[in-house]
């Protein structure tokens, strides 16, 4: 028997049913054609039922620091802090003003987001290194003054201190959990959560409806300057209902477990993670790891120790789950253990880390596992195309979910533009209706601004996949479109385990390079090399000329200039999410990577090329052969 014949793990999918129209001039509207449920109220009243019914069960939990206890709040303390710190609130007279939040994941800031949003204040978390990385604060004065906060809430004061001084504290009160700061004047989370609520609470709950402002959600800027993105409760309770029906688990069957880093300011982590934790009344551990070479050992820390029910991260944290596993018995088993199916999106997961994966999960459970990924935006909360159903393939993006409709204009013969329209999108961008206007078209679908294509025309059940950032794609100088997605993929497949990460480049010149991020274990492994260090380690001629290998078979198999990659360099130097390189949400910052490694990008073009340069191989190397 091989691993295909091996059945999945059973997960409750929907059925697909789809209405595709098809217009005179080609495009198409897919819609699935079963309803959505039922919107909840509000967030607050999805919390409320969630303590109603499981009071004493663990909501949040977050180690203080790495390897200390976990500290721990459950629904029904949770429900007393909340109502207690949301009367704090309400005496402050504002209505209406949004509440920052300077700092990342804690179990204070979801308290105080819920207590904002009974109070009717709108949340607007904010990343945290504007606050921590800046000099001048230039992004943190321009949403400050975008939105002028009635209150800023730190994790901790003298940390935040420098950044806090940029606000107005006659116009402005602070709210912080710990520490110090001379001459700032901060309320005490701890005291506002043992305020006693007065009848004013349930009054302004009584007033939220679906319009209601829950949140500002501001988009990354990696293409554009950041934006205000006016989240409201139908949002909310749109996105969270469209999972849910997609995959209809019941409650406590497991009970709802997930150990989760992905940080709250951002839609995935904020919305979708935070929101079917509640609408399933289950646990949430909180992660103070990520998947960088850096932070990855906190996270591990916590799977050893933690089973989930269900798991998300982005292909890179996968690939180093998985290496991990396969050295670590006793992690493997305890990830394993309860685990019903696992999530990643941010770009396509590796064919090679994929086939490991499912290794472990037969060798485990004596089932695959399935993978679920999905397509959306923060102006889309973040729900839109789901995969909800079991497939060997990734690099998919799904179908539409319950309640949501995809236009598709066609862009050539496979792929389409995307537009989107739901109860789960956003009515604007706050402060900017010129930039609201022009986000939708005449008939009220978001413009998403990528391309996705069908996987089988003939069977658009199959879904679709992932077509590329229209706005990243370039042209070389013969005019030759390079479509980065793709490509990165193609040749990351070609390239693993040795590879993790790339970028491409090639924009107005003559040829396609990639900057590529090695996998240093495995490159370690290939030479069995485990001592020297990795600048000397990527300049053994063995594991050079196994790229050079590797990179003429991508090259024998994609031969056209679009695809073609004529020169890499292997980086020394891992991606970096302090300047930008990688996204707090573990992603690659492609623009950004190509910024800060310029002299790289110019090395690969030289003639004739540095010593650095690796180009493609005639002649092969034996696997594990020696430097």
């Amino acid at each position: 028997m091989t691993s295909a014949d091996v059945p999945f793990i059973s997960v409750p999918f929907i059925e697909r049913h789809l209405d595709i129209e098809t217009r005179d001039d080609g495009v198409l509207v897919v819609r699935n054609s079963t309803p959505l449920r039922p919107l909840e109220a509000h967030l607050p009243a999805l919390f409320r039922k969630a303590a109603d019914r499981n009071p004493d069960r663990t909501w949040l939990a977050k180690r203080p620091v790495p390897g200390a206890d976990w500290e721990r709040v459950s629904y029904m303390q949770a429900r007393r802090a909340i109502d207690g710190a949301t009367q704090a609130l309400l005496e402050l007279s504002a209505v209406g003003r949004p509440l920052m939040i300077l700092s990342g994941n804690s179990i204070e800031h979801a308290l105080i987001s819920m207590a904002a949003m009974q109070a009717r204040m709108p949340v607007a978390p904010i990343a945290p290194p504007y606050s921590l990385r800046s000099t001048d604060f230039a992004k943190l004065r321009g949403i400050a003054d975008l939105l002028e906060p009635a209150a800023v809430f730190v994790q901790d004061l003298a940390l935040f201190e420098a950044a806090l001084r940029i606000f107005d504290p006659a116009q402005v009160t602070f709210i912080c959990v710990d520490g110090e700061a001379e001459g700032i004047n901060a309320q005490r989370f701890d005291e506002m959560a043992k305020r006693r609520p007065s009848a004013a609470v349930e009054d302004s709950i009584a007033q939220i409806n679906h319009d209601t402002v829950a949140k500002y959600m501001f988009t990354s800027g990696s293409t554009n300057d950041s934006k205000a993105v006016i989240t409201t409760q139908r949002m909310l309770c749109a996105n969270i209902a469209m999972s849910d029906q997609a995959i209809d688990l019941e409650p406590d069957n497991p009970p709802h477990c997930t150990v989760d880093w992905l940080p709250w300011h951002h839609v995935m982590g904020g919305n979708s993670v935070f929101g079917m934790t509640l609408v399933k009344g289950g646990t949430l551990y909180i992660d103070g790891g990520n998947p960088t070479p850096q932070g990855f050992a906190e996270t591990l820390q916590n799977l050893r120790e933690i089973s989930t029910s269900r798991f998300a991260n982005v292909p890179v944290g996968f690939a180093m789950l998985t290496e991990a596993m396969e050295k670590d018995e006793g992690l493997a088993k305890t990830f394993f253990r309860d685990l019903i199916f696992v999530g990643y999106g941010g770009a396509r997961l590796a064919d090679d880390t994929y086939k490991r994966f499912q290794a472990l999960s037969i060798k485990h459970t004596g089932r695959r596992i399935s993978f679920l990924s999905g397509f959306g935006a923060t102006e889309t909360g973040p729900s839109a195309m789901y995969v909800y159903w079991t497939t060997d393939e990734t690099g998919l993006i799904g179908l539409p979910l319950p309640g949501c409709e995809v236009k598709l204009l066609p862009l050539d013969e496979e792929r389409y533009e995307v537009r989107v329209r739901s109860p789960g999108v956003t009515p604007g961008y706050f402060g900017r209706p010129d930039l609201s206007r022009a986000a939708f078209d005449e008939e009220g679908f978001f413009k998403m601004g990528d391309a996705a294509s069908f996987v089988d025309r003939k069977r658009p059940e199959e879904g679709f996949r992932f077509a590329g950032r229209v706005s990243e794609e370039f042209k070389l100088q013969s005019g030759t479109f390079v479509r980065t997605g793709a490509l990165r993929v193609k040749a990351l497949d070609m390239l693993a385990p040795l590879a993790l990460d790339a970028v491409v480049t090639g924009q107005d010149r003559t040829f396609v390079g990639l900057l590529v991020w090695p996998n240093v274990s495995a490159c370690r492994a290939f030479l069995g090399d485990n001592e020297s260090p990795v600048a000397v380690l990527l300049a053994s001629p063995a594991l050079r000329a196994q790229f050079a290998q590797r990179l003429a078979e991508y090259n024998s198999a994609n031969p056209g200039s679009s695809m073609r990659v004529e020169r890499i360099i292997v980086m020394a130097e891992p991606l970096s999410m302090e300047a930008g390189e990688i996204t707090d949400k573990g992603y690659v910052n492609q623009r950004k990577a190509l910024e800060t490694r310029r002299d790289a990008v110019v090395a690969l073009y030289q003639g004739p090329p540095p010593a650095e340069v690796i180009q493609p191989s005639t002649h092969s190397v034996p696997a594990g052969a020696n430097q």
